[in-house]
């Protein structure tokens, strides 16, 4: 029997186990499809099931429309070996960013499933640096999802100077069947959210850094003040301080100075105190 899936791929691949890669295989799930999670570690992969377990149930307790945990999870599989990709309409990798292991991971999927669609869930790099060692540029994107996944509203549609205006309409309608807004843009360094976002959090660094106000007070100057959702250190503390130091130092090497990690991020992230993960950022969580 055919299932019902929106329009989205009936197989979905998401290479990475972590938290990101373990929300957008949830919210691939909840639509209908198959997923398959790959991930080099077999403990990592085993975790990703949890993550996705956890998350379904979580997401059911709130809202019974949501679909059964269970009906869910039989759809999906953790496997460590990236020919299990094969059959995958749609493979969207996920793991750090680094430019090296995201090239590595895209070129082992496309061996795999040379028919697929690749996407990068990348935050900065390049889409048409990532697009050189594949074998049909034209079939690679940029889809950017947005932590937590499953509740978040947005997914970043990236677009090469060679990705096909057909797979760029089709990104944007999977957006959509996922029940999110997709905003689309050209292939820049920070793209449009990271460049904004990291802009924003840097500055208020510097102010904790000057004695400016509390990271508390800061944020609340954003979140009352601006009506933001969540103020940039309390952000900055979810998505990880190691990865925003990351970003921070390559847009400060694609666009200048004004990108500049502060002192502060830089001994935060040395001292492994790396936000909500770790237990202590900004905040003690």
């Amino acid at each position: 029997m055919t299932r019902d899936t929106g329009g989205l791929p009936d197989k979905v691949g998401v290479i990475g186990g972590g938290r990101m890669g373990a929300g957008i295989a949830q919210t691939f799930l909840t639509r209908g499809t198959g997923v398959v999670i790959v991930d080099s570690d077999p403990q990592r992969a085993d975790a990703a099931r949890t993550r996705v377990s956890d998350g379904l149930t979580k997401a059911h307790s709130k809202d019974g429309s949501v679909v059964a945990p269970a009906a869910a999870l039989s759809r999906l599989r953790t496997c460590v070996d990236p020919g299990d990709l094969a059959g995958c309409g749609l493979i969207v990798e996920a793991v750090p960013e680094e430019p090296v292991l995201k090239a590595k991971v895209l070129q082992a999927a496309a061996a795999a499933a040379p028919d697929a669609v690749l996407a990068s869930n990348t935050s900065s790099l390049s889409i048409d640096g990532l697009a050189d060692g594949l074998p049909r540029p034209e079939h690679f994107i940029g889809l950017h999802f947005f932590n937590p996944v499953p509740v978040s509203g947005l997914v970043e549609i990236v677009v090469g100077s060679r990705t096909a205006p057909t797979l760029v309409s089709a990104a944007q309608d999977w957006a959509r069947a996922l029940g999110k807004a997709p905003i689309t843009v050209t292939d820049s360094p920070g793209f449009a959210s990271s460049r904004l976002g990291v802009c924003l959090a840097l500055e208020a660094m510097r102010m904790l850094e000057e004695g400016v106000a509390s990271a508390a007070d800061i944020d609340t100057a954003m979140t009352l003040g601006y009506r933001h959702p969540m103020g940039p250190l309390r952000t900055t503390d979810l998505v990880g301080l190691d990865v925003r130091l990351a970003i921070a130092e390559h847009l400060a090497g694609e666009l200048g100075p004004r990108f500049q990690p502060p002192r502060i991020l830089r001994d935060l992230v040395a001292k492994g105190n790396l936000g909500r993960k770790t237990g202590q950022g900004f905040y003690t969580w």
